[in-house]
């Protein structure tokens, strides 16, 4: 390559794929033969919409907004992961150099692993000017695969090469030790890891991906590690391979052996037609390669295997150069591991397992600097996915349209997310009710929907910041990196892990805020939150007016109107921008009982008896939702002696409510009632944080306090509020404790799906669930 080329295909993507380099800080780098990955931590700047209380506004002349609207500076910290070739790595360097200059000096150290890490010691320390760190390749794996286990949804998965979905992921968990971690490189290591500090090399073999390709280029005429992979794809190993049935005729039943087992690896090539060293054996390259594949996949299987057998071990994950994702190795790996334990135990590989040493080594560098504890969500608006490897989209066209870069980007979180400590099994709970992978009808729907619907965000978006000049520019940019998003799904599902409509919002969420749209609902949420409020005082007074039993029917009806009004969805925006379309007329909107889903009488029967200690409501939608579903509701509870959570978002996502201003909301509504001014003074009424910035609700993953506060209250009552929240999430979900799970179902086609019409009602009412031993 010469050099103008050279610089060329490092400088076609640049700023898109070092982003935010100018201003990072405490770099590391995992420098393989082939592979290198950058890792740096960066300061993001953001102008981030807030919210504030105007009794606490420092503005002289009193306001008639019930809280004042305005843009904070924001800082956050975003960890980038770039991976691109080493052959790269000189004009990567001075790239970095370029951008950095005199702040480079500033970090001093570089953590450096891998095997270059020796290699090209004297390189960065002139290149960058700083001291290098190297640090042990074994370590950061570890610690690299730990955090990722711990930090990442959906990080590892289940390969099937056969079924739908290929891919099959497996959620995140707390509970991830103890483990295999079989790395294939140029050899094999297995490593035993039992905990966050306690690993040790437990076994390994020569026998890895150096020796497929040093074998590979020994017998076909590939010259690169791709290009074999590619002619394996292509390849028959029964061309090559000796089969059970090519010596006994089928299958050798009386020691369970079926006929197209391999017997011996190449074995047909020792009855090769060739007769002489210059004469061409007849093999297919593209067949040698396939079988010299299996043999090496099928020996690491049975050594992974058999040690973690030996050691009582029932999770492996495999990564190393030698996987990178590729199907073929994928499903080799798979198909060796499920013979030889017969089922029992599962491969498992890792969506980003090429970053297991970088972020190792960025973990080991951040600890000198840092004393906190890190924790990261990913951002779905700056990581690249998995590759698309179907059957129309063949890898090698996967392989020509850029592996040259790849990219992860994780942004810290202010506190530590866990479990919700109120379901019922936190290893088996999975948020989602459907996953698209494996439902093709539905798949199609919500991409299609979404697709449809993003144009209306567009126009939102643009609205929420009228007087910013390049508003309509970056709203632009959001709308096609979204399209260019949802298109790439649909060709491959499973290229960000688990698809879902969680998913999709979610990412629409990380899209706006990547172009600057923090809150686009703001504005249109404050007006809502004023008009409601206006009515609650009179409502009150109207429900106090009724007796026990009709009050408890307008309260949970209330709490259903109130959750018609939601801007993400089409059918509903439709009809509140044509029509005139108040709480009363969603109340007239509503099924008439039994409702789709009627638990009301158990519930009515069940608030008639002992009061509940405390209640976690979380809340779904600002205006009618929270001030005239919600607070009713609270109130009603709060005057039987049951203590209420509310637990609110962290960050904006539609029109749903965020605890900065609910906080807000509940001392306006303190002003207006007595009963609510009491319990929040006495602090039977307490407003927390989800941690959570999403319409939907994954209870894996919530605010450490609120998981703190759920225990202290002793909470015996969970209360799941809105459509994303109770049933596209949710809706199968057990707790240990007693559970309302209320919402209008404002989509015609899951309504529909659902066996009930647009405006149809779930109001479930779950008594504790209990988990059985089995006996058997």
């Amino acid at each position: 390559m010469t050099e103008k080329s050279y610089a060329r295909s490092i400088n076609l993507p640049n700023e898109q794929i070092f982003r935010n380099l100018n201003n990072a800080r405490c770099l590391a780098l995992d420098i393989g033969g082939s592979l290198a990955k950058l890792a740096y931590c960066s300061r993001i700047h953001r102008r981030m919409s807030q919210v504030l209380d105007r009794n606490e506004s420092t503005e002289s002349s009193p306001s008639q907004h019930i809280y004042e609207v305005c843009e904070e500076d924001e800082y956050i910290d975003r960890l980038h992961f770039v991976k691109f070739e080493t052959k790269f790595i000189e004009s990567c360097l001075d790239f970095i150099q370029q951008k950095l200059g005199d702040s480079l000096s500033q970090n001093k150290t570089i953590h450096v692993t891998g095997g270059g890490a020796h290699k090209y010691k004297d390189l960065l320390a002139s290149k960058l000017g700083v001291v290098v760190e190297k640090e042990d390749e074994m370590s950061c794996l570890i610690e690299g695969c730990n955090f990722l286990l711990k930090n990442i949804p959906d990080e590892a998965f289940l390969y099937q090469r056969h079924t739908e979905p290929t891919y099959k992921f497996q959620g995140v968990s707390r509970d991830i030790f103890p483990f295999l971690l079989v790395n294939i490189g140029s050899g094999v290591s297995l490593i035993k890891v039992e905990s966050e500090d306690t690993y040790q090399r437990i076994g390994g073999t020569s026998t890895g991906g150096g020796t497929f390709w040093g074998l590979g280029s020994l017998l076909t005429k590939a010259k690169t590690f791709d290009d074999l992979l590619e002619l394996a794809e292509q390849g028959d190993h029964r061309e090559v391979d000796m089969l059970v049935k090519d010596i006994y005729g089928g299958a050798y039943s009386s020691i369970g052996l079926s006929g197209d087992i391999i017997a011996s690896s190449f074995g047909k090539a020792a009855r090769s037609p060739k007769k002489s060293e210059d004469q061409e054996t007849g093999f297919k390259e593209a067949d040698i390669a396939r079988s010299l594949l299996l043999s090496i996949s099928n020996d690491i299987g049975q050594i992974a295997y058999l040690h973690a057998k030996l050691h009582s071990l029932n999770k492996i994950y495999f990564g190393g150069y030698f996987i990178r994702g590729h199907p073929l190795t994928m499903h080799t790996i798979t198909y060796a591991i499920n013979f030889w334990s017969k089922g029992e135990i599962n491969a498992l590989f890792l969506r980003h397992e090429g970053y297991l040493g970088a972020i190792g080594a960025f973990i080991r560098g951040a600890k000198e600097e840092d004393t906190r504890g890190l924790t990261w969500g990913e951002n779905l608006a700056g990581s690249s996915g998995l590759g698309s490897y179907h059957k129309s989209h063949p890898w090698r066209e996967k392989k020509n349209h850029s592996s040259t870069f790849e990219m992860l980007e994780l942004n810290q979180l202010d506190r530590a997310l866990l479990p919700c400590p109120l379901l019922l099994d936190q290893q088996s709970y999975l948020p989602d009710t459907v996953e698209l992978t494996e439902d093709i009808a539905a798949r199609e729907y919500w991409l299609e929907c979404f697709t449809k619907g993003v144009h209306k965000t567009q126009e939102q978006a643009i609205k929420s910041q009228q007087n910013h000049p390049d508003a309509m520019e970056r709203a632009e940019k959001f709308t096609a990196k979204y399209i260019e998003r949802l298109t790439e799904l649909k060709e491959n599902p499973c290229a960000y892990g688990s698809l879902t409509v969680r998913s999709l919002l979610d990412t629409s969420s990380h899209y706006l805020q990547e172009f600057m749209f923090n809150d686009p609902y703001l504005q249109l949420k404050q007006t809502e939150n004023e008009h409601s409020l206006k009515y609650l005082a009179e409502y009150f007074q109207e429900l106090e007016r009724m007796d026990f039993e009709d009050r408890q029917l307008a309260l949970a009806k209330g709490v259903i109107a109130g959750n018609v009004f939601d801007w993400g969805a089409r059918e509903v925006t439709q009809i509140m921008e044509t029509q005139s379309f108040g709480f009363k007329e969603a109340t007239e909107k509503l099924q008439e009982r039994p409702w789709l889903f009627d638990d009301f009488d158990a519930w009515l029967s069940r608030i008639k008896g002992k009061p509940h200690k405390c209640a976690a409501i979380f809340v779904d939608n600002s205006g009618a939702d929270i001030i005239l579903g919600i607070f009713p509701f609270i109130r009603d509870m709060l005057s039987r002696g049951t203590k209420v959570i509310l637990c609110a978002n962290s960050r904006p996502a539609l029109n749903d409510v965020i605890y900065n201003e609910l906080v807000i909301l509940v001392k306006r509504v303190a002003e207006i009632d007595p009963q609510i001014n009491e319990a929040y003074s006495e602090n039977r009424l307490m407003v927390m944080e989800t941690g959570q910035g999403s319409p939907c609700l994954d209870l894996r993953l919530i605010d450490c306090q609120l998981v703190d506060l759920m225990n202290k209250e002793e909470t015996d009552l969970i209360v799941i509020e809105g459509m994303g929240r109770a049933i596209h999430t949710n809706f199968d979900a057990c707790f240990s404790c007693e559970a309302l799970k209320i919402a209008v179902i404002k989509n015609r086609w899951l309504a529909n799906r659902l066996g009930g019409d647009m405006f149809s009602v779930m109001f479930k009412y779950e008594a504790p669930r209990k988990i059985y031993a089995n006996t058997t």
